[in-house]
């Protein structure tokens, strides 16, 4: 249907410029590190997965049919979030803000429109720009017509164009059809003034995308006919003719004041902000201006039997939210009925229209005029205070186009809270119009917050390491009798498919992402996959001991990928050994202090199991690294003291004497072996002959960047050197990278 009538030409044709194709991708980077010269080149970071929602988000867009969320930042990300931990990321080429969000609904596309007017269709599959298009205009309004690959752009000069995305040929492609500017002026016989920009295109719900509602900034809107071009309805400030005023103010009582007054609007130029259908027939058309008011306009007595439009009623509605003589502009408006059959009744989401300098809050009116527009009644206010400032918000659509089950309301920085109907429904109050409407934030996958993350570490599984298999059949099991809930409410997304599904019979653990916790806690996530799966929580207590210091915060964390062996360390300068796979020869706990050593028995238990705990300096642990297959772990201190412990034994080997002759703190240690024992698939990974033949030597670096070099076998000083510069340097880690002694800081 929309093929046909957008092929058509219209009058004085003004062609918008040819789409532009995507990019290639970059050519596949050159191998130097195989050859022993890793170049800055060589080192390109990207992101490959992100979780959560980002600092700078800034603009929503819903997909009701697949049950995605797509979030747009400042910095020209995308976030796509669905459901059970399911989250992609979308990086646009050009770190720019996005004006414009929407989906092509349950067809796997996203189009974009950035501040420089570049438009942008994502493939959702492939995580990809599909197509790209550079407008040569400021666009103004962007939306997409509902169940359809068309999308109406308005810009700056008072032009609407209409676009289409071809799936097939993977390509935006510029339709021939256009509404022109001088439409609106000859519509309603009066001059334009120059460059009246188009502010709202809005497809109406109950033509199925033939009649279009286009706004203009200066308070001017028509209702227009794809199929007959021509204008059905024109409206604009000569035409207010007030039937009610209503002042929702939420320090006072709801007043409902009938009017026939016109006399304030026939000189006045109203700029219009925002504007939304405010019924399921798009009978009623809510309409926000710059200075505050809100207006309902009746739209449903209109025929029209040549070009012009035909003479109509005029019943208009004003709403306030506010006495005051200065408010706010009203820059969102949003629509729900209460029932698909019901376009009489429902609420109306608002953001400004409040007297300046009130609480920033997101209002919701309860509306009624099941009697007609023009004996409107409000009947309930609700204003949900904000987590901070507001982004954007969408209503989540059920089966009824304007029917929804709950908001989902942005706020910066990176909040998202979801509030159902339900909830909002029983809120609806004369009396209390302030009440606390309790909302569930967007469930974070790894927390960083509560409690508050304060170090992390990504651990290798090697496929066919010793304790490999036991793991991943481990983990399999506990992801299988995993649930996932949140208190009595469901998050309602349930959109997306996994990236990567696998065999519970075949599958294998490659990675781990483990967390360390300002309240002595680990959590452990399986990030084999791009949906990480929680799988441990580690307690600061040790089950059946009493340990002093075990609730304080994690500092550190080393992992050791063949031993499959976790090291944690705290502020208070205890180290606690776990292994994520043990036998029954591992079910007992050491207990090192400075003076003793205890031994403990464990019951045998699942999951993880603390085989050593060290409490023998009562200085914050900056550092950790295994060495030699896991049997020593290196341990940096805050005071500049480092540590070479034996894990086998439970034995603390040295403990040297401070390294800072300034009292400077140790920010980072490495260490380096001549034997490489990355992994060691002998049976016995603790074999004596190989500690007898392996030479360590300890890289300690403290912060004012002098690195020492210690003999980890024995703890003398081999040497150490600063980093001289004519300005004072800060320097945080230092890694060796290869089999030779390349230091880099």
């Amino acid at each position: 249907m929309f093929a046909k009538l957008f092929q058509k030409n219209t009058a004085q044709q003004q062609q918008p410029p040819s789409p532009a194709q995507p990019p290639p991708p970059p050519p596949p980077a050159k191998d130097n590190v195989s050859k022993g010269g890793l170049t800055l080149k060589d080192i390109n970071p990207r992101i490959g997965l992100h979780y959560g929602i980002p600092s700078t988000a800034s603009v929503l867009a819903f997909d009701h049919i697949q049950s995605l969320l797509a979030i747009g930042t400042l910095d020209g990300r995308i976030k796509v979030i669905g459901g059970n931990n399911i989250e992609g990321l979308l990086v646009s080429p050009k770190q720019l803000p996005f004006k414009y969000l929407e989906f092509l609904q349950n067809q796997g596309f996203l189009v974009s429109v950035s501040s420089e007017n570049e438009i942008q269709v994502w493939d959702l599959e492939q995580r990809r720009i599909a197509s790209t298009l550079q407008w040569e205009s400021n666009i103004t309004a962007f939306s997409v017509i509902f169940a359809s690959s068309y999308m109406y752009v308005g810009d700056e000069h008072g032009m609407v164009y209409v676009l289409k995305y071809d799936a097939e040929e993977v390509k935006l492609v510029p339709m021939p059809y256009h509404v022109p500017a001088d439409l609106a002026e000859d519509a309603f016989g009066t001059s334009s003034p120059k460059n009246r920009s188009v502010v709202g295109v809005l497809p109406q719900p109950s033509s199925q995308g033939i009649k279009v509602l286009i706004a203009y900034e200066d308070g001017l809107m028509i209702l227009w006919d794809v199929s007959e071009d021509k204008v059905v309805q024109v409206k604009g400030n000569k035409d207010i003719d007030l039937k009610c005023e209503i002042t929702a103010d939420s320090h006072k009582e709801i007043g409902h004041k009938l009017s026939d007054d016109r006399s304030d609007y026939e000189s006045l130029v109203k700029e219009i902000a925002a504007l939304c259908w405010a019924s399921t027939d798009g009978s009623v058309l809510a309409v926000g201006y710059v200075d505050g008011d809100i207006l309902l306009w009746n739209l449903s007595s209109t025929t029209a039997t040549n070009k012009h439009a035909a003479k109509s009623s005029n019943n208009v509605v004003k709403l306030q939210l506010s006495t005051g003589d200065r408010r706010l502009p009203v820059i969102v408006l949003h629509w729900s009925s209460h029932g698909p059959h019901n376009e009489c009744c429902g609420h109306l989401f608002i953001y400004g229209g409040d007297a300046i300098g009130s609480e920033e809050v997101l209002t919701i009116l309860s509306l009624d005029w099941s009697s007609g527009i023009e004996s409107l009644k409000c009947v309930g206010r609700v204003d949900l205070a904000l987590n901070g400032s507001f982004a954007d918000m969408v209503l989540l659509r059920t089966s009824g186009m304007m029917g929804t089950s709950g908001t989902l309301v942005l706020t910066n920085p990176g909040q998202l809270d979801f509030y159902n109907d339900t909830g909002l429904s029983s809120s609806m109050s004369l009396q209390e119009k302030r009440n606390h409407v309790s909302s569930m934030k967007y469930p974070m996958v790894i927390s960083t917050i509560e409690p508050q993350l304060i170090v992390a570490k990504l651990g290798l599984v090697f496929r066919d390491g010793k304790f490999s298999k036991a793991l991943s059949e481990a983990i399999s099991a506990r992801k299988s009798q995993a649930t996932y809930s949140y208190g009595n409410t469901n998050w309602p997304l349930t959109g997306g498919v996994p990236s990567q599904l696998h065999d519970a019979e075949k599958y294998q653990v490659e990675r781990l992402y483990i967390a360390g916790y300002q309240d002595g806690t680990v959590r452990i996530w399986d990030a084999t996959y791009s949906t990480f799966a929680l799988i441990y929580v580690l307690g600061p207590e040790v089950k059946g001991i009493d340990v002093a210091n075990a609730n304080a915060s994690v500092s550190a964390l080393e992992f050791c990928s063949s031993t499959l062996s976790l090291a944690i360390g705290n502020e208070r300068g205890m180290v606690r050994l776990y292994k994520l796979v043990c036998s029954a020869d591992d079910m007992s706990l050491k207990f090192v202090t400075e003076t003793e050593k205890e031994v403990y028995t464990l019951d045998q238990g699942d999951g993880p199991q603390c085989t050593a705990v060290f409490s023998f300096l009562s200085s914050p642990i900056n550092a950790m690294q295994f060495a030699n297959s896991g049997t020593r772990l290196a341990v940096g201190f805050h005071c500049a003291r480092v540590a070479m412990l034996d894990t086998s034994t439970s034995t603390v080997l040295f403990l040297t004497d401070s390294l800072s002759g300034s009292s400077l703190p140790l920010k980072s240690l490495a260490v380096f072996s001549n034997s490489f024992d990355l992994i060691n698939n002998s049976e016995d990974t603790e074999s004596t002959i190989v500690e007898d033949h392996v030479r360590l030597k300890v890289f300690a670096m403290t912060k004012d960047a002098c690195i020492v070099v210690i003999d980890g076998n024995t703890g003398s000083i081999l040497c150490s050197q600063s980093i001289k510069s004519a300005t004072e340097l800060t320097s945080p880690s230092i890694y060796i990278i290869g089999k030779g002694w390349q230091l880099h800081l």
